[in-house]
């Protein structure tokens, strides 16, 4: 049997590509080159940074364990399509093809009820993500060093400003940081966002982002740009926030062990992070 026409592969970071250590794996460099020379587009897309996703890719993640990580170059990376921010922002080669940012009032709407949060009380911190750098408020830095900790390494364009309001940047997520939970604390105090969905994440996290912001619609982009099918199109991914990521190729596969849901919309299953499930797949359905 023939290998299928494959132009283009998304694969999401955390919990796909990346091990459990959130390392890159010896065996996805020289792949990814294969793959290049070959001429199919791979498309790490995360709900990281678009930074974060770079150095991921090219080694240098900040996220990763501190022993000498794997990767692929700056060079290589930077010549790849990236979906970024749970797919508010598309970029291929630096160049901007998609973006679906927060809108401005729903931006202020949002501090202001994170301000009113923290003056009852409640303890909670926000990272504007933007289309140049993320950006935190000089308060919660000299406050609240345990948000500066847990966010720098994944945002690391990272700004200090005085007044997130005089903000000048495409705001692509507005990520909010309750440390004693943030489903009962200061997602219930934000409630509903107009013009934007609000989305409780990793336990301590809510993020607030554009309701047509999706790795689904932002890989539509990217295939219209390319001119690449879903038949010809292979994705990978563990978490809800990959589904329309999936929707969009024929060739879907959830990882060993993904969220139910997940599983349940893929039309196959890759052995598991931990047992470089994205590249064994790669390799054996296009025969390299």
């Amino acid at each position: 049997m023939s290998a299928p026409d494959i132009r283009l592969i998304a694969i999401d970071l955390d919990g796909t590509l990346l091990d459990s250590r959130k390392r890159l794996g010896a065996d996805f460099p020289p792949l990814l080159a294969e793959l290049t020379a070959r001429c199919i587009a791979v498309v790490p897309a995360s709900g990281r940074q678009h930074e974060s996703i770079r150095l991921a890719i090219a080694g240098e993640d900040p996220v990763g364990p501190d022993d000498t990580p794997v990767g692929a170059g700056r060079q290589a990376v930077d010549a790849l399509a990236i979906i970024a921010e749970n797919g508010a922002l598309a970029a291929r080669g630096g160049e901007v093809v998609s973006l679906d940012g927060v809108p401005r009032d729903a931006v202020a709407v949002v501090l202001d009820a994170v301000e009113r949060y923290t003056a009852g009380g409640g303890t909670a911190a926000v990272v504007l993500a933007g289309r140049r750098s993320a950006w935190v408020s000089t308060a919660a830095v000299a406050s609240l060093p345990d948000f500066v900790r847990t966010a720098q390494p994944y945002y690391p364009l990272l700004e200090v400003v005085e007044d997130l309001h005089a903000v000048d940047d495409d705001v692509l997520k507005i990520a909010v940081w309750d440390p004693n939970g943030s489903e009962t604390g200061v997602a219930a105090a934000i409630g509903e966002v107009p013009g934007s969905r609000v989305l409780v994440s990793a336990g301590v996290w809510v993020d607030i982002m554009s309701p047509t912001a999706d790795k689904g619609a932002a890989l539509a982009a990217l295939q219209d740009e390319m001119g690449v099918t879903p038949a010809q199109t292979m994705a990978f991914g563990d978490y809800p926030n990959d589904l329309g990521m999936l929707a969009r190729a024929e060739w879907s596969y959830a990882m060993a062990g993904a969220h139910p849901e997940v599983a349940a919309a893929a039309r196959y299953t890759a052995p598991s992070n931990d047992d470089s499930g994205v590249v064994r797949t790669i390799r054996e359905v296009l025969g390299l």
